[in-house]
Order: structure tokens, then C-alpha cells, then sequence
């Protein structure tokens, strides 16, 4: 018998960053390394990804990352593992184009480690340990299910999934490899719980082509959808009608371009090479505003609003808005970017009325809802169910839906990430330990983290501005050869009883009188006392934080040498 480990790097009672490991016999399986995007108080991050501090130091057992599907927040952070160790890749055919993109674009040279492309007919064996894999519909082509099969059991991890009828996979192939894994045993089930608290039936995508159609079709000027760039099944669908109706299409969006010459290269994504546009900048003769014309824009998160304010307020270079363009939202926002999402409607709304924006009701679901949830676990059979990929509020809801097929609680897991889940003897023994956890805020190209005292400062930054003080100071004579100069960034430092600025003086007087009287100056400890107590002094008279930054420059005119201390 095994001694099995579950836990999660992240993932857990967040949304994105899914990291999941299985130890089997000390040995680790990674399941998928992703992401997560910012909220708007996060000033400056560009992107977070999990501390793999623990995975460095046991890198020796890390048996390889087996990869579920495309989307950033599964892959956005294998580059950050492969950084620090050389590991082997499994994915499918696409996921696997996508990550071998992202990693050149990170300079990453591919040769220097192993890359495996899998499908659902894989199996890989190690030593005892055998990981098979199963085709399950998502809104990205490709994405597959991991099995690993342990002496208890199987340890199924679905990723992200749907049993959407409409999707274009082998349903009766899946249907017979979750069978076999539930005849041979399932020892535990990891499955997603994002869509565990919606009990309502999914917009399925036969209603969802009939709507974009009718749009279309009784449109005589031209169509702007909004689209998110990892949405490659729902661009297809839109190519789709828009090419039965014989309509020009121009996809905008950068990562996006890439994307879908990817799927266009490897056959995910079709369309017709006489139906695609070639825009050009706008000038005084190109205006890009054909009535023949299906805009799609695409992007991450608050991209699709953002170009969409640019095209309303005509500084975009390739599109302008027109009082007869209909545009079609197709972009619930994402957390943090509500108040974008409300900001640009109103914006489009200046320029045209004919605004259709569709609501999650309307949209076909990529995350399995409640009875989708059931119908997985009642196909499996599983021993334990484990709530993944979600908050905890959706994995509360998972048990539930657990509860109604008649799983105890003891059954239920539901972990927090770090929680080390252990079974001996194909028994839960409960959580045993924790793996050290935790999160890297990424700014731009470097890879490094931002850190709380960054953080700290830009938030001050933001909401209080910076003063910064500047004055030469001849270290010879101890005088003031010139200043101080006052600058300000985004502080306002009148009051009503009139300008600080002669009292910011007095204070920097009184602090280099207790300086300047010494045979040597301490210049860091003078501009220590001199930032401490500039930061008493306004916040007592504004009751305002900002940064405040003391640039004390030593100065002898008579030997000509200055050195900006």
C-alpha cells in the first residue's frame, strides 16, 4: 500500500494561481502552475504567481508537470518553476504550442529541457505509478483530464470542465475511460468547484449561435463584438456565423493574434482566408468602417474595455466608433474590473445606443455547474471527493452537491492551500502538514518580487504623493550653500492657514542645526531625522502620508567636488 499526499500550492480559496501536487511514495506530481491577475489596489503588479520555494528544495522528487489546458491561470506559471529547475512538460498538442510561445517570448531556450505531448490514448509509466489522461470540453481546444493510478486507487484531477453536448469532443471515448477509472477504483476526486453554487441550466451554444445570428443578420452597418483572447471556442463560433453571412472579419488584439495563428496553424480554428481583413491605420482615406465589417476584440481582463474607450473617443489607430456600429459585449467583467466595465458602457453610449450586452445567463458556461458536478462524481465513484479550483465559498457549495448524492462529511475535503491532505492504506488520516505557501507579485520583466514595502509605497504614492526636499550642504564650512528646494508630486501642501513651504523650511533648519555643529556630518542619520520629522510635521498640519524623500548633497565650492551623498 501507498502513503499518499494531496495538497495545493494555490489555487484554494482564490481564483487563479492552481497549483497542485500528488505525492505518491515521496514522489511529486505537479498538476497544472498557473497565475492570477491583479486586482486594481495591487498597483503596478502585472501578475502573481505561487512561491514554489517548497518544490525548489525537494526538486529531486518532482516527477514532472502534467498540464490540463491552456488557460493562464494553469500555465502561467510553469515558466517560473522551469526557471528554477529542469522538469519534464506533459500537455496536450495546443496547450503545449501555447506554452512553447510563452516561454520564447520569455527568452527561455526550449532545448534545455524535455517537452511531451500527450492525448487521451496516453499512458505514462513511473515505476508503479501509471497517469493516464481524458478528452473534457472547456472553452479552449485541447484540454485534458489527469488520472494518476496509485496501489489505492485512481487520483482523478478534471481541471477545468463542462458536459456541454454541443462541444466538439468524443463524448463516448470519455464516457468509457471515466468508466474504467471507476470499475479499477477512484481513491479521490479533485474536481473544479467554480460552478458548484449555479444551479441554473447553462446558455447552451445552440441558443447562443442564434442570438449572434440574428444580430448579424439584421445588422446593415457594422458589428463590434468584445471578446476574451483564451475564448478560442467562442471566436469560432462567431467566425462561423460571420462567414455563413459572408461577412468580413478582423480580429484586434496582440496576444490574441498569436493565439489564434496558432489554432489556425494547427487546425483548432478555421476560417476562410477571403473573409479576413487586413486593416490599416486610419487616415484621411482608410476609415476601416465597412458595413460588411465583424470587428473582434479581444484580450485579457480589462483589455477588450480599454480598446473599446480608445475606439470611442477615436485615438485608437484602427477603428473608430460610429453612431451606426452596434457593439456586443461579450465579456462579463472579471474581479477589479467593474467599475472599467460601467466606465466604458457609458462611454460607448455617448457615441452609439446600439449596445447589446450579454449577460452570464446568456453566455454557455465553461465551468461544470452543479448537476454537471454530480453527473462527474456518479460516473466516478469516488472513495473522497476534494473541492479544487475555486473559493471557498464555491468549494462550500461542492459539498453540498456532495451531500445530495450522499457523501458524508467525512468524505468531503475541502483544503485550504498549504493543507497537506494524507492517506495510508487508502484511508484519509486527515491533514498532517502544511507545505510553505505564499505569493510573487511581478512588475513587468522583472522576475521578482514586488514586496509588501514596495507595495506600501506606491499605495501611498497613489493616495498621497511624494515630497521631495532637496538642498547642498558644504561639509567644510557646515553651511548651506543653496536651498532647500521643495518638490511635489501629486501633494498639495496648502492649507487653510496658508503654504507650508516656509514651515517645511523651518523644520529642515532645525534639523541641520543639530547636524552642522558637529566636526563630521552623519549624513544618513541626518537625513533619517530630517525624513522622520517632516512626516510629524504634515501629517499633524494635513493629515496626509506622503512619501518624503530628503536629497542632502554635499557641496565644496572651493574645491569644486560635488557628491551626492
Amino acid at each position: 500500500m501507498a502513503e499518499l499526499n494531496i495538497f495545493s500550492l494555490g489555487g484554494l480559496q482564490e481564483d487563479g494561481k492552481n497549483l497542485y501536487v500528488v505525492e505518491v511514495n515521496h514522489r511529486l506530481f505537479i498538476l497544472d502552475a498557473g497565475l492570477k491577475y491583479p486586482t486594481a489596489e495591487l498597483y503596478g503588479v502585472d501578475m502573481i504567481i505561487n512561491d514554489i520555494s517548497f518544490l525548489v528544495q525537494n526538486k529531486n522528487r518532482v516527477v514532472g508537470i502534467f498540464l490540463t489546458h491552456a488557460h493562464d491561470d494553469h500555465i502561467g506559471g510553469v515558466y517560473n518553476i522551469l526557471k528554477e529547475m529542469k522538469v519534464p512538460v506533459y500537455a496536450s498538442k495546443f496547450t503545449m504550442a501555447v506554452l512553447l510561445d510563452r516561454l520564447k517570448e520569455e527568452e527561455y531556450s526550449i532545448e534545455q529541457n524535455k517537452f511531451i505531448t500527450v492525448n487521451s490514448k496516453s499512458l505514462l509509466h513511473f515505476k508503479d505509478i501509471d497517469v493516464r489522461f481524458f478528452d473534457v470540453a472547456h472553452s479552449i481546444p485541447d484540454c485534458l483530464g489527469i488520472a494518476i493510478k496509485t496501489p489505492d486507487g485512481y487520483i482523478i484531477y478534471t481541471g477545468n470542465y463542462n458536459f456541454d453536448q454541443n462541444s466538439k469532443i468524443n463524448y463516448a471515448q470519455m464516457y468509457r475511460e471515466l468508466a474504467i477509472f471507476s470499475k479499477e477504483g477512484v481513491l479521490a476526486l479533485m474536481t473544479e468547484s467554480l460552478g458548484a453554487d449555479n444551479d441554473q441550466n447553462r446558455g447552451t451554444i445552440m441558443e447562443f449561435n442564434l442570438r449572434i445570428k440574428n444580430i448579424l443578420t439584421h445588422s446593415d452597418n457594422r458589428v463590434i463584438f468584445t471578446l476574451f483572447s483564451s475564448d478560442l471556442l467562442r471566436i469560432q463560433q462567431i467566425i462561423d456565423i460571420a462567414v455563413a453571412e459572408d461577412k468580413k472579419i478582423a480580429i484586434l488584439g496582440r496576444k490574441t493574434q498569436r493565439l489564434v495563428n496558432q489554432a489556425m496553424q494547427l487546425g483548432y480554428l478555421k476560417c476562410p482566408e477571403k473573409n479576413l481583413a487586413n486593416l490599416k491605420f486610419i487616415d484621411d482615406k482608410i476609415k476601416n468602417n465597412d458595413k460588411n465589417l465583424v470587428v473582434l476584440v479581444t484580450g485579457e481582463r480589462h483589455e477588450p474595455y480599454f480598446m473599446l474607450q480608445r475606439m470611442a473617443k477615436n485615438i485608437d489607430r484602427l477603428i473608430h466608433l460610429e453612431p451606426t456600429d452596434t457593439i456586443v459585449i461579450l465579456t462579463n467583467p472579471y474581479l477589479g474590473t467593474e467599475k472599467m466595465a460601467a466606465r466604458t458602457l457609458d462611454i460607448i453610449y455617448r457615441v452609439t445606443t446600439n449596445v447589446k450586452e450579454f449577460k452570464t445567463n446568456l453566455l454557455p458556461h465553461s465551468s461544470a455547474n452543479r448537476e454537471e458536478i454530480k453527473q462527474m462524481i456518479n460516473i466516478l465513484l469516488p472513495k473522497y471527493v476534494v473541492p479544487v479550483i475555486g473559493e471557498y465559498r464555491h468549494q462550500y457549495a461542492l459539498r453540498i452537491v456532495a451531500n445530495c448524492l450522499g457523501y458524508e462529511d467525512d468524505r468531503i475535503i475541502i483544503l485550504d492551500s498549504g493543507d497537506i491532505a494524507t492517506f495510508i492504506d487508502g484511508e484519509y488520516r486527515g491533514i498532517t502538514g502544511e507545505a510553505p505557501v505564499g505569493e510573487i507579485m511581478l512588475d513587468g520583466k522583472a522576475f521578482k518580487d514586488v514586496g509588501d514595502v514596495v507595495m506600501r509605497d506606491r499605495e501611498l504614492l497613489a493616495e498621497d504623493g511624494l515630497l521631495m526636499l532637496c538642498a547642498n550642504i558644504n561639509p567644510r564650512t557646515k553651511s548651506l550653500v543653496a536651498g532647500p528646494e521643495i518638490i511635489t508630486k501629486g501633494f498639495v501642501y496648502t492649507t487653510a492657514d496658508g503654504d507650508l513651504n516656509t514651515d517645511i523650511i523651518e523644520v529642515f533648519k532645525k534639523v541641520s542645526i543639530q547636524f552642522l555643529v558637529n566636526k563630521f556630518i552623519n549624513w544618513s542619520e541626518y537625513k533619517n531625522t530630517l525624513k522622520t520629522e517632516l512626516q510629524h510635521f504634515i501629517n499633524k498640519k494635513t493629515k496626509r502620508n506622503p512619501i518624503i524623500i530628503p536629497v542632502l548633497i554635499s557641496t565644496d565650492i572651493e574645491n569644486s567636488k560635488k557628491v551626492t551623498k
